[in-house]
C-alpha cells in the first residue's frame, strides 16, 4: 500500500478522534473562556473571584441519608453558616453544615418537583418548582419543621412548554435587592426579578442581556456577595464560570477529573454556593459534596497534574 493511500486511510480515523476528544473536554465549550481570562490584567484578577486559584478540599463527600433522593442547587445562608438544598424524587429542603453532614430534613407538602433554591436577606428561603413552574417563598427559621407550598407566597414563571428544560438557577443578589433565575436550556436564559416582597413578585421577569455564555446547559447560579459577581455551573459543559456584573465571562474552572485537585469528574453538578469569605460549595448527583478554597497556582498544578 503506498504512503499516500495510508495517509488518506488514516487521516479520517485521526479527524474522528480528535473531534470526539474535543467534545469530551468540551474544549469548544473553554476556548472562549481561556481568551478572556488571559486578556485580564493583575489587578483585575485581583477584584475578581478568579476560579483558576481555587483547589478541592473536599472531594466528593457523599451525603448519608439521601441516597434515594436528587439532590439539586445550593444556598449559603449567613444567618446560619449554612448550607441548604431541595431534593425531587421525595421533596425536601434539606440543611448540612459546612462540612456537607445534614443538620435536618424539611419536608416540602404540595411542591412536584424542586430545583432551585435561595436564601433571601430575610432568610426565608425561595423555592423554584420546575415540574410546577412556579417561585415560592417562605419563611424558614430554626424550628421549620415542614412548608407548604399553599402557604408560600407564590410566583408563576410561564414558560409552559418548557418540560424538563424550565428554570433550574436561582440566587439572591444582595447588593442590588434581586433574584436571579436561569432557565436551563432551550434556550440558556437568565432573568431578574427585584426585590422580595409581594409587590415585586408581582412584577414581571426581567430578561438580562444576552449573556455570552457558551454553555451547554445551566444548572445553577450564585452570587459572590463581596464583588456581586455571578457564579454560573453547567452540569453538561463540566465547568464553573464567573461572570462580572455586566454579564461578560472572567474566570472558570473545569470539572474533569486532573483539574484543581478533582480526583475525578463531577459526575452532574446540580448545585453551587458561595459563602462570605470566597469559599465554593457545590453538590452533585448522585448526592456528592464538594468545597473549594482559594490556593494559589491551583491552575498550574491542576494543569500538570492532568498531564
Amino acid at each position: 500500500m503506498s504512503r499516500s493511500r495510508l495517509r488518506w486511510l488514516i487521516a479520517p480515523g485521526l479527524l474522528c478522534a480528535s473531534v470526539a476528544l474535543i467534545d469530551y473536554l468540551h474544549l469548544d465549550d473553554r476556548a472562549w473562556y481561556w481568551l478572556k481570562e488571559s486578556q485580564l490584567s493583575q489587578p483585575e484578577r485581583d477584584a475578581s473571584i478568579w476560579l483558576p486559584g481555587y483547589h478541592v478540599e473536599i472531594d466528593a463527600k457523599p451525603l448519608d441519608g439521601l441516597e434515594e433522593d436528587e439532590t439539586s442547587d445550593l444556598a449559603y445562608n449567613p444567618l446560619t453558616d449554612t448550607l441548604f438544598t431541595v431534593t425531587g424524587k421525595t421533596p425536601l429542603l434539606v440543611e448540612l453544615t459546612r462540612q456537607g453532614d445534614i443538620v435536618r430534613r424539611i419536608p416540602l407538602l404540595g411542591f412536584s418537583n424542586p430545583e432551585g433554591v435561595a436564601i433571601l436577606d430575610s432568610g426565608d428561603v425561595a423555592i423554584v418548582d420546575e415540574r410546577r413552574r412556579t417561585l415560592s417563598v417562605l419563611p424558614l427559621d430554626p424550628q421549620t419543621r415542614e412548608l407548604k407550598a399553599s402557604d408560600s407566597l407564590e410566583f408563576d414563571l410561564g414558560f409552559a412548554d418548557s418540560g424538563n428544560k424550565g428554570f433550574e438557577g436561582i440566587a439572591w443578589n444582595p447588593q442590588q435587592n434581586r433574584l436571579l433565575l436561569g432557565k436551563e436550556r432551550e434556550p440558556i436564559s437568565m432573568y431578574s426579578l427585584p426585590g422580595d416582597d409581594s409587590q415585586a413578585l408581582a412584577q414581571a421577569l426581567q430578561p438580562l442581556p444576552s449573556y455570552g455564555l457558551g454553555m451547554r446547559n445551566l444548572s445553577a447560579l450564585s452570587i459572590d456577595p463581596r464583588t456581586g459577581h455571578i457564579l454560573v455551573l453547567s452540569a453538561q459543559s463540566n465547568l464553573l464560570l464567573e461572570l462580572d456584573e455586566d454579564g461578560q465571562p472572567v474566570s472558570f474552572i473545569s470539572l474533569l477529573g486532573g483539574f484543581n485537585g478533582l480526583d475525578r469528574r463531577i459526575p452532574r453538578a446540580e448545585g453551587v454556593a458561595m459563602d462570605n469569605h470566597g469559599t465554593i460549595f457545590m453538590v452533585s448527583e448522585p448526592n456528592l459534596f464538594y468545597v473549594f478554597r482559594k490556593s494559589d497556582g491551583a491552575r498550574l498544578a491542576s494543569v500538570e497534574q492532568a498531564l
